[in-house]
């Protein structure tokens, strides 16, 4: 009798506070209503790859920092099976062709086919296809694999940088920042990429501040380097410059003026350095480029968070160096690195997602399937 009283008394005081909270709606917007009008997809997609970094990469950036990153504000995280068509350890053409085109090929294919050079369409010309706008923001050259394979085709990596970079001009891509000036500017050929580029509407930069104003801009190419782009420090041992804390800056002002469209955007992010420490087996190197992609990670999280309509992906092609953390202090002053290769090595990569559409990423599954969810996340339709 005493449980069947108590369970009356909270019946009603249920009710009661039901009735009470239903007044604070206002009648013309009823709860469905309200749901309703929440869009329940992004509109803007952020890729950030992380190019071979893999755990022990992202574990010693963590240390270093202060035993944080901005990486551990992303609650959904999945794991990605790396392979190439042909080959157990992928590079990274064929690792950023599967994440562009959701198709596997040959190591060293920029978004072909493995069988015949045929083409694999890629989210971004998906995303130019529906009024969206597109950038790229790499630490390499813009010619470089990962970058290439997202607004190029082409059967082989190697030697390609002036085909590559002619076929930007026809891409559609509004902010295009990295290195490969040469490649644009001085070309065999004798055209001059960038005064076309500028001359079709494209504000084309020499320098990019960190309180450079972009509003207004819609299109922008910045090309902070000849060739490839020197390390976030200089080191004495290197001819090429230190190119100092671009990649936060750009990503930032990439996201500024992708921003300007309404229609929403796709922004192709690169830490391209952290594979390079990797393949010359220096643990310093790595634990430097990775907390710099951290900081840009900050700034797509940020925008993100205060955007309410943008997803995040963060992931990488492949790990390189077959990295591990052997020695080291509790504050991450000293870390020691050991190496089991200076390639790329077959471990599966972590993906981290943050923002709207972010519960898809989590599980285990191919690195194709990151295009497919970008896919159903912007509801576009793959050709057949």
């Amino acid at each position: 009798m005493k449980n069947t009283s108590l369970f009356l008394i909270t019946c009603l005081t249920l009710l009661v506070a039901c009735k009470e909270n239903s007044t604070q709606i206002p009648e013309s917007k009823k709860a469905e209503e309200v749901l309703k009008d929440v869009p329940k997809l992004p509109k803007n997609i952020i890729l950030m790859i992380g190019d071979g970094m893999g755990l022990s990469q992202i574990t010693a950036g963590m240390y270093r920092n202060g035993n944080k990153l901005n990486l551990e504000r992303c609650k959904v995280i999945g794991l990605i099976k790396t392979s190439s068509e042909n080959d157990l350890i992928t590079d990274s053409a064929a690792g950023a062709t599967a994440f562009a085109t959701g198709k596997k090929t040959r190591n060293g294919m920029i978004s072909q086919a493995m069988k015949d050079s045929a083409d694999y369409k890629t989210i971004l010309e998906y995303a130019e296809e529906n009024k969206k706008a597109t950038g790229i923001v790499v630490t390499s050259t813009v010619t470089h694999a990962t970058p290439a394979s997202f607004y190029a085709h082409f059967p082989r990596r190697y030697n390609a940088n002036e085909p590559i970079s002619s076929q930007f001009i026809n891409s559609g891509v509004e902010v295009l920042i990295g290195g490969g000036k040469k490649y644009f500017e001085t070309r065999s050929d004798d055209r001059n990429l960038l005064k076309e580029l500028s001359d079709s509407g494209y504000k084309v930069l020499e320098t990019l501040p960190e309180n450079y104003n972009v509003n207004g801009i819609n299109k922008l190419v910045y090309l902070f380097s000849p060739t490839q782009p020197g390390k976030l420090i200089f080191e004495d041992k290197d001819k090429t410059p230190a190119r100092g804390p671009i990649l936060p800056i750009a990503t930032e002002k990439a996201l500024e003026v992708l921003n300007q469209d309404t229609n929403g955007f796709f922004l192709m992010v690169e830490g391209s350095q952290i594979d390079w420490g990797g393949h010359d087996n220096n643990s310093e190197y790595i634990i430097r480029e990775m907390i710099d992609f951290d900081n840009a990670i900050k700034k797509a999280l940020d925008f993100a968070e205060k955007d309410g309509e943008t997803l995040v992906i963060i992931t990488a092609d492949h790990e390189t160096g077959g990295y591990a953390i052997i020695d080291g202090n509790m504050d991450g002053s000293e870390l020691v690195g050991g190496f089991s290769t200076k390639k790329h090595s077959a471990t599966m990569i972590p993906v981290f997602a943050f923002g709207k559409g972010a519960e898809d990423f989590s599980g285990i599954y191919e690195n194709t399937e990151i295009f497919y969810k970008m896919m159903k996340a912007f509801e576009f339709s793959v050709d057949q």
